[in-house]
């Protein structure tokens, strides 16, 4: 691996454990399913270690998939950059249930 997909997916890992410089999005699904059910995905995804290169090709931690409470839910990382150069790029993890 290299160096930069190493700093990508430290990235992606600390916003994924921590919620550190970033912001997590929830679809108005996830949020359906009860704030006890929540607390649960966010634990889980916080704690994901099934990646593999099989679902993971690009080794960069920025999409996981798992079952929770009769629902697949996906999570995925996005980096999106600004257009002031002041304002420092942010990091969204949207978890999202399958229908």
């Amino acid at each position: 691996m290299d160096s930069k997909t190493a700093r990508i997916r430290a990235l992606n890992d600390e916003l994924r454990q921590n919620f550190a410089e970033g912001h997590a999005v929830m679809t108005p699904g996830i949020a359906a399913l009860g704030a006890e059910a929540v607390a649960r995905i966010v634990m889980t995804i916080a704690v994901y270690d099934d990646f593999c290169h099989a679902n993971h090709p690009h080794e960069e931690h920025d999409f996981g998939a798992f079952d929770a409470d009769g629902h697949t839910i996906f999570f995925k990382i996005d980096f999106t950059t600004r257009t002031s150069a002041t304002t420092p790029p942010i990091r969204q993890m949207r978890p999202s249930p399958s229908a």
